[in-house]
């Protein structure tokens, strides 16, 4: 970890050394050499950090390292900050308010006096590392090149693509008889330890073929500490996809001004779901008898109604139902542990194994008692080593050392020794995991761009030339976690089958957590510490869980804030805010453009709107070395509500690198001008709650932007200039009607774009359409989107939309949600394409030739209300793998040359006409032929 921190600290000062020296007026000799002392301490930290593990006297001077380059950094970035926004004249304009400013050199001389202890200390740890064995190893720089060479000889690890389901059969069978059986038990409960496969199971379940035949509804639920029941119903609404808008504006004009009788309508409703349909609720990790009996009044079968649905959860407490039919999990045998083990660590490679190693991999194996998630664990561990017999018997002595030095010398030691195995690299990218709740389900995208901008990841590491990027090393650093079983995949892109979507498992989180406080990595703000938060002086994370009073915080040198949850706290609002405003917040929260939100708002009076000033105000002049700010989407009886408007003040942020407004509520729609100080920053989402918001013209000073999210509607009076983004490599809700097409030419790194409502090509040359110049510069785009804005006009003219085509070489992600009267030809098609979505066009027919699609692998075709004929040629699609057909009404029949698609395995057909599904019918479907070498055809 602070080999992390020291990378990040030699990067931010390198980058003020070169691109912003003159912020560094005065200082300049002494950050060069701190610069220097750092680099030097680098090569100390390989070794210091490998060993730290078995050494409580090199733990904590590693820990000391850590806060020294804090120290470091925060030096030479408050003294930025003091005369960097002052700086608008020039240098010698400069030179002159920097010599007033600073009052006769006392800022200067405390500057400097600041850097001389820091080196100091440097040269002193570094004398108490030598002394005491520490070698001196390579930089950060080749460490980075050998990982990468790690990386890419590293053998392939197919346990990351399925879930190892060994013991389980027995189980699965058995529930599925239980649930399937209409006079079987209403609530069954799977029960064991943490780490037996509890929710492996459940989902296996929930995903079973016979399930999925004899219920209409589901419904896959995980129960929070503490449980929040308002939550957990409205989950298990939205899981059965009841709550449309015709809903949700009856409850609107039902509720009764106080919360309870809310939260029994809502009880109710749901229960009356469960009364007339057929559903199955699976509700996992249930850990009181308490947390079950707030919900209970949501669900027929435990209030005494009579009821087909069935309730599954899964808990670590035997007794949460008393009426409940128990299926207790238990440890795996002999047998069945070495049966995963070899799953995970010797897969089907043909290798001859030598017997010395499989003794010893049983012997480990043992160590784990039978339980699943520390063998896997294990075995993640062991599937990164080669078939070495020297490094697996330094596996088994570290196994057998921390079974002796370990509490309770049980298989959980497993686990921590997963973290300390961990290379210096990987250590901060898995703390940082510590941020988020209880079974959050973690965007990796998102989770790159924190590293990122915290310098746990550096863009010092990229490959110019078109080879790797930071995010192409951040993403290889998560794949080393997911094959080392320390997090779990939750959810693959289907084009490229990258990860997405990931989760940890509560035990190896708890060991996240433990990890993060004794490394002073994050404070976690919950109800049990809220307040303590005011006593400490030297956080440089928080992450808010539980919505508290920001003023708590009195540290300066604070570098992310992470909201989970309302950042203002709920009680406090419902003291200054009348009721009914409240209430329409919360059920109008999709419909803030409507007037009654604004009368009701200017009713609230001024004194929330103080309130909310000073929260944003002491934020925003408070941490002004803030490198990440993230408002994530989450819920409460309110929404997520942060304040009237954003001020001015955010502008202070000068060293800001992460900024996300994402599913923010404003009640004034205007951006201050004041964002465009924000030179840093490396990600902004403006992708606010509001209807329409006015972004100002200020974005294309950001030059370091890599990744940018627009709003879906702007009301700007002028269109945004975004042609110095030549960093860019995301680009979300790009808008011709806001933004110039002629600046996608200068974006020449981009590889995401998302382009949305109507899309214009200007002095287009109809007739000779080569003669138009290229409307995207980068050649490394993959993932292309054309799409709609609600039911506003999004009409694509297809030799536009053609030529845009032709510019793409190598897109693999095609999706088009527009109004076009028909495809452009096959040739205007990238070859490389392995997905395309097509929904809501227009077209009547569509016409696949023998030549075309050669690599894709997925099709979908959704929503294509006029597509009347599907022509597909012998030869076309040879790869295709998985074809998806939804409410396409007119469709009649599927192609003839499907049968000639080998390579189909999985049919989809949703919300189709009963004609078109009948032609489909095994026994006398006049299409059946066509598609009968296809393996899977769901219905």
């Amino acid at each position: 970890m602070a080999l992390s921190a020291v990378t990040s600290a030699v990067t931010t000062i390198g980058n003020l050394l070169t691109e912003e020296a003159i912020f560094l007026w005065g200082v300049e000799e002494q950050v060069d050499r701190l610069q220097t002392e750092l680099k030097w301490m680098q090569r100390y930290l390989m070794d210091a950090e490998t060993k730290q593990s078995k050494d409580e006297m090199i733990r904590l001077w590693v820990a000391d390292i850590r806060e020294l380059a804090y120290d470091a950094e925060d030096v030479v970035e408050e003294f930025a900050l003091k005369i960097g926004p002052k700086n608008k004249g020039g240098l010698a304009s400069c030179i002159k308010r920097s010599a007033c400013c600073l009052k006769e050199g006392w800022v200067l001389h405390e500057t400097r006096s600041k850097i001389e202890k820091i080196i100091e200390r440097i040269n002193d740890l570094v004398r108490r590392l030598q002394a005491y064995g520490v070698k001196e190893l390579k930089d950060r720089g080749e460490e980075s090149s050998s990982s990468t060479e790690r990386r890419e000889s590293r053998r392939p690890y197919p346990h990351i693509m399925d879930d190892n389901i060994v013991g389980l059969v027995d189980d699965t069978e058995g529930l599925v008889k239980v649930l399937t059986n209409e006079s079987g038990c209403k609530v069954v409960t799977i029960w064991g330890m943490g780490g037996l496969g509890k929710t492996t199971l459940a989902k296996k379940i929930y995903h079973h073929p016979q399930v999925r035949d004899y219920f209409e509804n589901f419904a896959f639920v995980y129960v929070s500490q503490p449980c929040q029941k308002i939550n957990v119903w409205e989950d298990i609404l939205s899981g059965f996809k009841t709550s449309n808008v015709k809903d949700r504006k009856k409850r609107d004009e039902e509720l009764a001004e106080d919360r309870k009788k809310r939260d029994q309508e809502l009880a109710e409703k749901l229960c009356k779901t469960l009364e007339d349909k057929k559903c199955l609720v699976i509700l996992d990790d249930v850990w009181t008898s308490e947390a079950w009996d707030s919900l209970k009044p949501a669900f027929p079968v435990a209030t005494g109604r009579d009821s087909n649905s069935k309730i599954l959860l899964t808990s670590r407490n035997k007794g949460i139902v008393s009426d409940a039919e128990i299926r207790e999990l238990k440890c795996l045998n002999d047998e069945e542990s070495w049966e995963l083990f070899q799953k995970i660590v010797f897969p089907q490679t043909g290798n001859i194994i030598d017997e010395k190693i499989i003794e010893l991999g049983k012997n480990m194996v043992k160590h784990c008692a039978g339980l699943p998630l520390a063998i896997v664990v294990l075995g993640g561990i062991l599937a990164t080593k080669n078939y070495s017999l020297n490094e697996w018997q330094k596996i088994s002595d570290n196994v057998k050392s921390y079974l002796k030095r370990g509490k309770n010398q049980g298989p959980e030691d497993v686990l921590a020794l997963s973290y300390d195995d961990l290379p210096p690299y990987l250590r901060p990218c898995f703390l940082y995991l510590s941020h988020f709740p209880e079974d959050y389900t973690i965007d990796v995208d998102r989770l790159i761009q924190f590293w990122l901008a915290e310098g746990i990841v550096s863009s010092k590491q990229e490959k110019r030339d078109g080879g790797e990027i930071a995010e192409d090393v951040a993403e290889s650093y998560l794949m080393e976690l997911v094959e080392r079983c320390m997090i779990q995949v939750r959810e693959r892109d289907v084009a490229t089958l990258k990860v997405k979507k990931i989760q940890m498992h509560d035990l190896m989180r708890d060991l996240c957590l433990s990890k993060a406080k004794q490394e002073n990595f994050v404070f976690i703000v919950d109800r049990s510490n809220a307040s303590s938060l005011s006593m400490i002086r030297k956080v440089r994370r928080v992450s808010v869980h539980e919505s508290f009073f920001i003023q708590c915080i009195k540290s300066p040198n604070i570098r992310s804030l992470l909201f989970f949850n309302q950042c203002y706290p709920e009680e406090a609002l419902e003291k200054c805010l009348p009721l009914e405003v409240l209430n329409y917040v919360k059920n109008h929260y999709d419909d803030c453009c409507n007037p009654l939100f604004w009368i009701l708002q200017i009713s609230a009076g001024s004194t929330v709107r103080l309130k909310f000033r000073v929260f944003w105000r002491y934020m925003f002049n408070n941490f002004k070395l803030l490198r990440v700010l993230n408002y994530d989407k989450a819920r409460t009886s309110y929404g997520f509500w942060p304040g009237w408007e954003l001020p001015s003040d955010i502008g202070n942020l000068i060293h800001l690198r992460f900024l996300s407004l994402k599913d923010v509520l404003f009640f004034r729609t205007m951006l201050p001008s004041s964002l465009g100080n924000l030179r840093c920053l490396q990600t902004l989402d403006l992708r606010v709650r509001n209807h329409k918001i006015h972004v100002p013209n200020v974005i294309w000073r950001m030059e370091q932007l890599r990744h940018l999210y627009l709003p879906l509607y702007c009301k700007s009076s002028i269109k945004l200039e975004l042609g110095t983004l030549r960093k860019l490599l995301t680009l979300v809700n790009f808008n011709t009607k806001y933004c110039y097409l002629k600046d996608l030419i200068n974006m020449t790194n981009l590889r995401e774009l998302e382009i949305y409502g109507p899309f214009y090509i200007e002095n287009f040359n109809e007739k000779e359409l080569g003669e138009n110049p290229p409307i995207i510069g980068s050649k490394y785009i993959h993932s292309l989107s054309i799409g709609r804005i609600g039911g506003s006009s999004s009409k694509i003219d297809p030799r536009h939309l053609g030529h845009l085509l032709s510019n793409c070489t190598s897109i693999c992600n095609l999706s088009i949600s527009a109004e076009i009267s028909e495809l452009p030809e096959y040739h205007y098609f990238p070859s490389h394409l392995a997905y395309i979505r097509l929904s809501s066009c227009e077209f009547k027919e569509m016409f696949c030739s023998a030549q075309g699609f050669p690599k894709l692998e997925s099709l979908i075709l959704a929503k294509l209300n006029n597509l009347e004929e599907w022509k597909v040629d012998e030869g076309a699609m040879p790869s295709l793998q998985r074809l998806e057909i939804t409410r396409c009404p007119e469709l009649k029949m599927l192609p003839e040359g499907l049968k000639f698609i080998t390579t189909l395995k999985e049919l989809k057909i949703e919300s189709m006409p009963k004609a078109f599904k009948d032609r489909l019918e095994e026994e006398g479907g006049e299409d059946f032929y066509k598609v009968k070498h296809v393996p899977s055809i769901i219905f």
